[in-house]
């Protein structure tokens, strides 16, 4: 048994001297216990230490600094994570996985899968519907966490070391976007919660993480990880605070989504964020967003605890006494990705008739909607709107013909089809679908076409008008109209 103290006392005194060697500590360890032991050690109390491991085997401090926006804009799935799954294919079919029986019954999961999410029916993972799910979700997700992280990291708002929950960590996606996301400098503690057959593809794709990267992946559910059974108490790895809980389009597979993310607030540092995401689709993320309303503080609608939480970002409430009502379908857009090789062979492999078109498993598009909540009160922008310059969209019908005033969340690109361009706002008020019309562009009104998702405008002098066929208001936009970006 190597004595830990010593290692961390050996390990203090020399960061700031230089390069931590384990060889160099051995010596000064009663027992000279073998380096090899004495770096396993430093791995293990590294993130404690906020020491990192160089390529040469040495210790160095990480930087005080928080994480910088990376320029997040990946243009595929990297070449090794795509190799990763064709392993585990081959391994399990062989050199022609995607033809014959075997593609057959990974295009009938992969089917499965998209008319369970689809229908929202409870889905369940065996071996051969991971990999059907890596197949075709792995590279959109992989994407997608870090678009989301961006709103933290341009705050300075996550540190070089990181103690992570990824909660239903499912194949891998997030957790492999939060590692390329991050600079090589920073230690994560990684913990996977993810109690079905998932893990044996996500054990294999972790495998490509980097040695700071330090990963334990719990077979568990999320509520008895978290403490939510009855009888059971919590995992002993809840009993340190996370700096960040990733709930990566999970949330529509839990039987009570509001309870489970309830105690994993519990479990989040007092300067922690909770990143929620999911499909861009309207079942899927408007349940993520009452899933949020439940968990914020004030909501009071009996839906859900009603958290010392707020909305850092992007469905931002712009009036502090106000509590939105609509239904909240708004999602993110990003470019899409190249497709990789294994989504290609199996559709490339597949029997059509003279209608079927290809692309049926071929999945890049980079669409999602998401939540981001901290206890800390801090949000994305601090803006709030003012009643002396603005109307409420929750007040819109009174409003209806006449011109006003509004401060708006950009929740959404351009939904037209070539028309006038079309664009989701809310201000936390509204009861009501409430959407931006840019009939006219002009240099005073450019702001609302060039601001992007989740950004805070100003519109003044836009004409508020109610629209019989979706049920929602339309404020036109027009060369009357001036839109000034308050917050990006």
């Amino acid at each position: 048994m190597i004595d830990r103290t010593a290692v961390r006392n050996n390990a203090n005194y020399l960061r700031n001297v230089r390069p931590i060697d384990p060889e160099e500590i051995a010596e000064y360890i009663e027992g000279t216990p073998h380096p090899a032991v004495v770096r396993e050690t430093l791995r293990e109390e590294a993130f404690d230490l906020r020491l990192r491991e160089r390529e040469d085997g040495a210790f160095v401090p990480v930087e005080e600094s928080p994480v910088d926006p990376p320029g997040w804009a990946p243009e595929a799935l990297p070449e090794a994570y795509a190799f990763a799954v064709e392993d585990l294919l081959v391994r399990e079919y062989g050199a022609n996985w995607h033809r014959g029986e075997s593609g057959d019954e990974l295009r009938e999961r992969v089917r499965r899968l998209k008319t369970d999410y689809l229908y929202e029916n409870e889905v369940e993972y065996d071996h051969v519907a991971a990999l059907g799910y890596a197949i075709y979700h792995l590279p959109a997700y992989y994407a997608t966490v870090g678009y989301v992280l961006d709103d933290l990291t341009e705050n300075g708002l996550i540190d070089r070391t990181l103690r992570v929950l990824d909660v239903g960590a499912g194949v891998g996606g997030p957790a492999l976007g939060l590692h390329d996301y991050l600079p090589d400098d920073a230690v994560v503690d990684y913990h996977a919660v993810e109690p079905s057959a998932a893990t044996d593809v996500l054990d294999r794709l972790l495998e490509e993480t980097g040695r700071n990267f330090r990963t334990t992946v719990h077979e568990a559910t999320a509520e008895a990880f978290l403490g939510l059974d009855e009888g059971e108490e919590a995992d002993p790895a809840t009993d340190d605070p996370f700096d960040l809980v990733l709930f990566g389009n999970v949330l529509s597979e839990l039987a009570d989504p509001v309870a489970v993310a309830d105690a994993a607030l519990d479990a989040l540092a007092p300067d922690g964020s909770l990143v929620a995401f999911a499909p861009a689709d309207r079942n899927t993320a408007i349940g993520l967003r009452r899933v949020e309303r439940a968990l914020v503080a004030g909501d009071g609608d009996g839906a859900g605890p009603g958290r010392d939480a707020e909305i850092y970002s992007p469905a931002l409430r712009l009036w502090p006494d106000a509590i939105p009502s609509d239904p909240g379908w708004s999602f993110d857009v990003a470019a899409d990705l190249a497709v990789p090789p294994f989504q290609r062979r199996l559709d490339e492999a597949t029997a059509r008739g003279e209608t079927d078109e290809p692309g049926e498993f071929v999945n890049v598009d980079v669409q999602f909607a998401y939540s981001i909540l901290r206890r800390d009160g801090k949000r994305r922008v601090d803006v709030e709107a003012s009643a002396e310059r603005c109307a409420r969209m929750a007040e819109s019908e009174r409003h209806v013909t006449d011109r006003v005033n509004l401060l708006a969340v950009k929740l959404s690109h351009d939904l037209s089809e070539g028309d006038n361009a079309l664009y989701r706002v809310g201000d936390g008020s509204q009861a009501t679908d409430h959407y931006l019309v840019c009939t006219r562009e002009t240099a005073l009104n450019r702001d609302l076409r060039e601001a992007g998702y989740g950004s805070v405008v100003f519109v003044e002098n836009g004409l508020v008008l109610w629209n019989e066929d979706e049920g929602a208001y339309n404020v036109v936009v027009d060369d009357e109209t001036v839109v000034d970006l308050v917050a990006p």
